[in-house]
């Protein structure tokens, strides 16, 4: 796939993203030197977790996160499908489980909190991700999306999006590339700014989270 000659809402898009990523990472750095700590000391393996996504154009990158799963986290689910054989078929669909066995006590702290995903901060400033856009998803999510990956491709995936203040995982699959497609049909300067404010009562209210 080819990149497309601009991102959906060009430079001044990507100048308010490097602004505001720097910021954040300024603002919050005692909490992620904080989470970084605690991380070390409560369970074995690297504090950050990089997993392949599909940004602009179709670009894998590693999405950054802080490690919320155990590390032998593909055998740990393997067994856990074979106890439990109907949550294999809710994986294949909804890419989510209500109660993924793989995270940690602390990881499910982080992920209540959206604190996981702060490291995604990186990623902005690289320019592989915005501050808000669809959700990052892996090369076989991308499949399902049908007519909607066109739009998809057309923007950076976002640390935040209509996805984070409708819900998160309380919304089917469906709706999800929805929410995506319309975000890129209908981005502006002011959309951004809204689900930024929006994002803050989210993540507190912690709605959707697992």
């Amino acid at each position: 796939m080819s990149r497309p000659a601009q991102a959906v809402g060009g430079n001044a898009k990507r100048v308010s993203d490097i602004a505001l990523a720097c910021i954040a990472l300024i603002g919050l750095l005692p909490i992620l030197l904080g989470v970084a700590l605690l991380l070390k000391v409560t369970s074995r393996g690297p504090v950050f977790y990089g997993h392949e996504r599909v940004g602009l154009g179709g670009r894998r990158f590693r999405c950054m996160k802080f490690r919320t799963m155990v590390v032998d986290g593909d055998r740990v689910l393997e067994e856990y499908f074979r106890q439990f054989p109907a949550e294999r078929d809710v994986w294949l669909a909804e890419r989510k489980l209500r109660n993924d066995p793989r995270v940690t006590p602390l990881g499910a702290i982080l992920r209540k909190l959206s604190i996981d995903e702060l490291p995604q901060l990186y990623n902005i400033i690289m320019g592989q991700m915005s501050i808000v856009g669809p959700r990052p998803v892996v090369a076989d999510e991308l499949k399902i999306y049908g007519g909607s990956a066109a739009h998809y491709l057309r923007t950076r995936p976002g640390l935040t999006g209509l996805w984070q203040i409708s819900g998160r995982n309380e919304t089917g699959y469906q709706k999800r590339v929805l929410l995506d497609r319309l975000y890129v049909l209908r981005w502006s300067m002011l959309l951004d700014l809204r689900i930024v404010v929006l994002t803050v009562p989210a993540v507190l209210s912690s709605r959707g989270a697992s």
